[in-house]
């Protein structure tokens, strides 16, 4: 038998005898992602592409989870491990059915490309939605519980492989990303940009780790000699893969090379294992031109074969070979669907109508051009739901009574019919206005005017928001419906930060929350459960009084380093109930409060826990360090118990050295952050406690 073959051996000498059988053009074929087989040594072909951001993506039926950014608003660890269990079965499951079909194709292999743990730090970015927010340490945290719902925790494979994107610096803007220079400080790398992928490296094990197309500080991200040290730094075990087509962008966009074969050779030399592109195919050119070495090629061949070999596809069977294509969609994963639509839903403004008493309105008027949208639930990167729940269908199944419905106006354009005049659905909007008792006005966005560049369009800003208002459509609709004087709430399907500039009864932010988002919606409107969502970026009043979309230093910019232009602050949602904490107590790095549902409501609500440092290097605002989703019958008391974890009391210096160097910190816990701003939206303050070392 073929050391490769032999289950007894470690995956680096099955990789590196693996590698030692193919030529040097076997090897080097091996290291673009739509991997050719080998049949002479019986190895099948391997499409390294694959996406599973919030569901197994773009390869028909599955289960569809809110966005990543919705998943965010839950502030819960093991909900999003378990999104991230779910993922990885499903696909685990079709790829076994699939393989039998021979079918090999992209998105149907184990090596998922996802998450995305980037910092969110402007709101204009449309990719934004598929990150955990603006925090590190939450996308730390978030981050870590997918990577290992996705990869599992079985000692001989890997359910499937995570991958942490895009190394390092990158959020945007989207139409300029293939030439665009971020440039970051030494502060704010180490501060902001670089944490989460530390903690994926060195806590989740994450087995590949993706760059970007940017440059970072002048070198392309993905053959970045600096951010390539990191990884090394952190003891990282996997292979590096760029990102599709970002190679190509060195010769062409970003001036780095001459060549594709001078391309090929800096990124190989530099620690990229994989290409996503077809730069690679000059690698055997490169090495005849004696830019390369022989064994550069071998070294990124071992790295990419060691991850097959972890994910079992050489073994004679694994566990996981024998999960059955019936859980793909199956009954328990779109129930957690559900429950996570509706633990991410944000309730930002609530006069008192909410819950709604069904019984007081005999007609609701449900309008607007996401209410009977199914691209307003999905998200991009998403796969196919086997049924989808519209707002308006949600609605229509939870009310007895009438519900008239329009949809207003188009997304964005200013008529619907091509044909028609301008405005030509907002009679129709307006009748059902006055003939409604209530109207609940369907807003925001959908994933083909916000997200990627390329797959979202170039409606704005290919994919990236203008400004956080609501397309000029739909400001004429709210204006007009609003003018009937009739109770209006207003619920946004976004996937970041926006301004819907009316003084309505009550403000959803839905985010894009799957196939079963109307569900969820109408369980919330008419009081089946509390909302308990809570923001993980800061809403800001207006686009105009940010930093430039291009600067990436982070004064002015999220809770931790700005106080200014705040709607909604970073951590802010609001329930049906009242919570309080009581009884803050310090142990170590073991922190517990008591928090009582002191009204009359069953809700879920989070604890957070955030840490002032007094030294002069540290972030002018307090920095969450520990959140605890907990859920509260009425009048019922829990303890919510956290451990600060090590980092959340070192500071950065302007040379980007991380140190301990506070003496006096200030711990706060409650729920919301300990802002004036929260403190007034939510009518709790929080508690504190002084920590000296």
């Amino acid at each position: 038998m073929e050391k490769f073959r032999d289950e007894k051996l470690t995956a680096q000498e099955r990789a590196e005898d693996l590698v030692d059988r193919l030529t040097t053009e076997e090897q080097a074929a091996q290291l673009i992602y739509d991997a050719p087989a080998v049949e002479r040594l019986g190895i099948p072909a391997y499409n390294w592409w694959n996406e599973g951001l919030h569901g197994a993506a773009r390869a028909g039926v599955a289960t569809m989870f809110p966005q990543a950014i919705a998943m965010a608003a839950m502030f819960d660890q093991n909900a999003v491990k378990r999104a991230g269990e779910i993922v990885s079965t499903e696909q685990r499951a079709k790829h076994n059915e699939f393989a039998k079909h021979g079918d090999r194709d992209i998105y149907k292999g184990l090596s998922i490309w996802s998450p995305n743990i980037n910092i969110f730090r402007d709101p204009r970015w449309g990719r934004g939605q598929e990150t955990y927010g603006e925090d590190p340490f939450l996308t730390s945290e978030l981050g870590k519980a997918f990577v290992n719902g996705l990869q599992g925790d079985d000692k001989e494979h890997l359910r499937t492989s995570a991958c942490a994107k895009h190394f390092a610096v990158h959020s945007g803007p989207e139409a300029v990303r293939h030439s665009f220079d971020a440039k970051a400080n030494a502060h704010d790398m180490e501060d902001t940009y670089l944490p989460a992928f530390r903690a994926l490296v060195q806590d989740a094990k994450v087995e590949s780790v993706m760059g970007a197309y940017n440059r970072v500080n002048g070198e392309g991200a993905c053959a970045s000699s600096v951010l390539q040290e990191k990884l090394k730094e952190w003891g990282f075990d996997g292979h590096f893969v760029s990102d599709f087509g970002a190679l190509e962008d060195f010769h062409t966009n970003h001036g780095l090379t001459a060549s594709a074969e001078e391309t090929a050779a800096s990124a190989i030399k530099s620690g990229c294992d994989l290409n996503a592109g077809r730069v690679y195919d000059k690698l055997i050119d490169a090495l005849n031109a004696r830019l390369i070495s022989k064994e550069d090629i071998r070294k990124a061949c071992v790295n990419v074969m060691r991850t097959r070999i972890r994910l079992g596809m050489l073994d004679q069977h694994t566990k996981y070979d024998d999960l059955p294509y019936s859980i793909v969609a199956c009954r328990e994963h779109k129930d957690l669907a559900l429950e996570y639509a509706r633990k991410s839903m944000v309730l930002l403004k609530n006069n008192g109508i909410l819950p709604l008493d069904a019984s007081k309105y005999q007609t609701i008027g449900v309008i607007g051009p996401n209410a009977n949208s199914r691209a307003a639930l999905e998200g991009n990167y998403c796969g196919t739901a086997d049924r989808y729940i519209t707002f308006l269908e949600g609605i229509q199944d939870a009310f007895d009574g009438r519900v008239l419905c329009a949809e207003g106006c188009h997304l964005y354009k200013d008529r619907v019919s091509n044909l028609a005049r301008a405005n030509d659905r907002l009679a129709e909007a307006e009748t059902v206005a006055e003939q409604s008792d209530l109207v609940i006005l369907c807003l925001g966005l959908d994933p083909y005017i916000e997200g990627e560049e390329g797959d979202a369009g170039n409606e704005f800003a290919s994919g990236d928001k203008i400004d956080l208002r609501l397309p000029e459509s739909q400001r004429l609709l709210v204006s007009k419906v609003m003018e009937k004087g009739k109770p209006v709430i207003i619920v946004a399907a976004v996937g970041s930060a926006i301004n819907v500039e009316a003084d309505c009864d009550a403000v959803i932010h839905a985010w894009y929350p799957g196939q079963s988002g109307g569900k969820a919606l109408a369980d919330i409107l008419f009081g089946q459960v509390s909302p308990s969502g809570k923001l993980p970026v800061t809403f800001y009043e207006d686009a105009d009084r940010l930093p430039a979309f291009e600067d990436y230093s982070m004064a002015g910019r999220t809770y931790r380093y700005t106080r200014d232009n705040i709607l909604y602050p970073f951590g802010y949602g609001l329930t049906y109930s009242k919570t309080a904490c009581s009884d803050l107590e310090v142990s170590g790095r073991k922190v517990t409060v008591k928090i009582t549902n002191t009204g009359k409501t069953d809700t879920d609500d989070v604890v957070q826990f955030y840490l002032k440092d007094d030294s002069a290097c540290a972030a002018p605002y307090p920095s969450l360090c520990g959140f605890v989703r907990v859920h509260l019958a009425a009048g019922e008391t829990k303890t919510a118990e956290t451990e600060i974890p090590e980092i959340a009391f070192t500071s950065v210096d302007e040379n980007g050295v991380r140190a301990v160097r506070g003496k006096n910190y200030t711990l706060y816990a409650g729920t919301c952050q300990p802002d004036p701003l929260s403190e007034q939206l939510t009518g709790t303050a929080c508690l504190s406690k002084t920590i000296t070392l």
